[in-house]
């Protein structure tokens, strides 16, 4: 301290400051990269999920007056069969979804061989993955026609009657995920085609030494080699089940009289079609169906979690 009573401490230069961040600089790099994104992602999806489950607890057309309800949404929601609908439809989704994985598999050990014309093969069946939702949605909207589509063909030819596949309560789920499956297979069929790439030459040959051939070597040697890719690829199906809307909304509408409606149409029904402007109940219904996308995302990031620390 000098004769003044102030401190005079050197302040550190431009050079000091450099030094410095060039020794910590593999520690601040990345935060810097990831400072914009991270910004985005609490602004655009932290924040709104927040402000959903505020908004549940409250009665607003999203203009008015918002008026405090508590948790009067959520006891509606005990008693609407129509949500109960929704919910048996999205297990259904999440059920009948996972089959995209096993045909994903099936198709990419096909595409995976050196033969003449593989490109060709590759090319078809990885066209579903390029095309928008919409576009399979309409698709397949005039596959079920029984007027005109494929299938009404088909029943007539052998003399049948053809069904309105989504004119019938009873089929219209089912015929919707059958197109959902047709993209969502690509899509399993490129991860796995991305692993069998990644599958370890020596270990095959190690267990053709062994005898292996076939469902055995397929299951002893390259299927825990595509254990990462199985874990992605049930991951997007999960997901994609459980916020399935494009092909109700495009195909159906969520009819024949709600019957086809998942979570995520029926809150767009309640909270901004032309049937509701409800927006505090259309947001329990989100925050239900958060909480069920939280409990499957938690768990696969668990399980990660647990497979990483036990390769360590």
């Amino acid at each position: 301290m000098s004769t003044t009573g102030f401190d005079h401490t050197p302040i550190p230069s431009g050079e000091d400051n450099r030094s410095w961040y060039q020794k910590n600089r593999l520690k601040v790099a990345p935060w810097l990269f990831l400072a914009p994104a991270a910004l985005f992602f609490i602004v655009y999806v932290i924040a709104p999920i927040f402000q959903s489950i505020w908004i549940s607890f409250f009665q607003w057309d999203g203009l008015g007056e918002k008026v405090w309800l508590g948790l009067e949404n959520y006891y509606e929601l005990v008693d609407d069969d129509r949500f109960y609908t929704s919910l048996k439809n999205n297990t259904l989704w999440l059920v009948l979804y996972m089959l995209a994985i096993p045909a994903g598999l099936f198709i990419a050990l096909f595409l995976n061989q050196t033969v003449m014309g593989m490109r060709i093969y590759k090319s078809l069946f990885f066209f579903p993955f390029v095309i928008s939702q919409v576009v399979v949605g309409l698709i397949f909207t005039w596959f079920y026609n029984p007027s005109f589509g494929i299938v009404g063909l088909v029943w007539e030819f052998f003399g049948a009657t053809p069904p309105s596949i989504l004119g019938d309560e009873n089929l219209v789920t089912y015929g919707i995920i059958f197109a959902g499956l047709w993209p969502q297979i690509a899509y399993c069929m490129i991860l796995y085609l991305t692993g069998l790439n990644n599958v370890s030459p020596d270990q095959i040959e190690a267990g053709r030494l062994d005898g292996a051939k076939g469902w055995s070597m397929l299951r002893y040697v390259v299927w825990p080699q595509l254990a990462p890719a199985t874990f992605l690829a049930v991951v997007v199906t999960v997901i994609g089940a459980l916020r399935s809307f494009d092909m109700i909304a495009i195909m159906t509408q969520g009819g024949p009289y709600g019957s086809s409606n998942v979570l995520s149409y029926y809150m767009f029904e309640t909270a901004l079609s032309e049937y509701g402007f409800r927006m505090g109940y259309g947001s329990a219904i989100a925050t239900v169906l958060f909480a069920i996308m939280l409990l499957f995302i938690s768990y696969f990031l668990w399980k990660m979690y647990q497979e990483e620390r036990g390769g360590h």
